[in-house]
C-alpha cells in the first residue's frame, strides 16, 4: 500500500524533474474507493461529473454542496490512504462569502485533502487566496470548464486563437500565483497545454489536452465504459463492464427461469 501524498510532494512531481507522472481517477461511492485504496494511484478525485455519471443530470449544474458532502464522504472512507480532491459545486462559489462558508463546510464534513474549483477570475482568485490561507489546499481548473458550459457555449477545444491561448496562459499563472497546487487543464489544444505546462512551476493534470501534461484525470466509469453510451473521444476504455455485467446478470436471469420451482423458498 502506497504512503498519502502531501501538497509539497504534489508540487515537485514536474515531468520536467524526471519525476513520474501523476494519475489521478474519479471516483464516487465507497467500494470503488477501496478498490482505488490498494492501488498505486496517486490522486482521487470525486467531481462534481458524478451530476452526469451518477445522478443523470445532462450537466453537472445541478449537483449541491450536500450531494459533494455524501459522495465525497463516502470516498473517503473507503480510501483512507490517498489524496483525495472534492469538486466545489456550480454556485457555491459564487461570491467570496458564499464560497469561504461552502468550501469550510466541505472540507470538514468530507475529511478530504483538498478541494477543486473551475476558472480564474477575480472573485475565484481572491478566494482560492483567502482558502489557502486558511489551510484548505487548493486545485484549479482553466479550459472547458464544465459548470461554465452554457456561457462557454458547449464542449470544444480551448486555446485554439492567439487571444483564448494568451487568456489561458495569464489564467494558469495567476492561479499559481493565488497558491494552487496544481492545474487540471481539460481540453486545452495539446500544444497550448505543453507550454502552459513549461511556463508554471506547479503541476498540470490533463483531460483531453494531449500527453504533455505532468499528469492524467479520467473518469473512471469512462475508463472501465461502465454505461450504455461511449466515453468522450479522448478516452481510451479498457473495458467494456456494461457489457459484461449485462451478459452476466442475463445469464443468472435464465438460470433463474429454469430452475424457478427449486428457488421458490415455498416449495423447498
Amino acid at each position: 500500500m502506497t504512503t498519502i501524498l502531501n501538497t509539497r510532494q504534489i508540487k515537485k512531481r514536474k515531468l520536467s524533474a524526471g519525476s513520474a507522472p501523476l494519475s489521478m481517477l474519479t471516483a464516487y461511492d465507497f467500494q470503488t474507493a477501496q478498490l482505488l485504496n490498494t492501488t498505486n494511484l496517486d490522486l482521487i478525485l470525486v467531481g462534481d461529473s458524478l451530476g452526469n455519471v451518477i445522478l443523470g443530470y445532462e450537466t453537472t449544474v445541478e449537483v449541491t454542496v450536500a450531494d459533494m458532502i455524501t459522495f465525497a464522504s463516502a470516498v473517503k472512507r473507503g480510501s483512507p490512504d490517498k489524496f483525495v480532491i472534492v469538486d466545489l459545486p456550480f454556485g457555491s462559489y459564487s461570491t467570496i462569502e458564499s464560497g469561504l462558508k461552502n468550501s469550510i463546510k466541505l472540507f470538514q464534513k468530507t475529511k478530504a485533502e483538498a478541494l477543486k474549483l473551475e476558472g480564474a477570475n477575480s472573485t475565484s482568485l481572491e478566494l482560492i487566496q483567502r482558502l489557502t490561507e486558511t489551510g484548505i489546499p487548493i486545485m484549479g481548473h482553466i479550459g472547458l470548464t464544465p459548470q461554465s458550459v452554457h456561457e462557454q457555449g458547449g464542449y470544444y477545444t480551448h486555446g485554439k486563437t492567439k487571444k483564448r491561448e494568451e487568456q489561458l496562459k495569464e489564467e494558469a499563472t495567476a492561479l499559481e500565483k493565488a497558491g494552487c497546487f496544481a492545474i487540471v487543464l481539460e481540453c486545452i489544444d495539446k500544444d497550448l497545454a505543453k507550454k502552459i505546462t513549461e511556463l508554471i512551476r506547479i503541476p498540470t493534470i490533463g483531460i483531453g489536452s494531449g500527453d504533455q501534461t505532468d499528469g492524467q484525470v479520467l473518469v473512471t466509469n469512462d475508463l472501465l465504459m461502465m454505461g450504455p453510451k461511449a466515453p468522450p473521444n479522448f478516452c481510451r476504455p479498457i473495458a467494456n463492464l456494461y457489457e459484461i455485467k449485462k451478459e452476466l446478470i442475463g445469464n443468472y436471469l435464465e438460470k433463474f427461469k429454469l430452475n424457478e420451482k427449486t428457488l421458490d423458498p415455498k416449495v423447498q
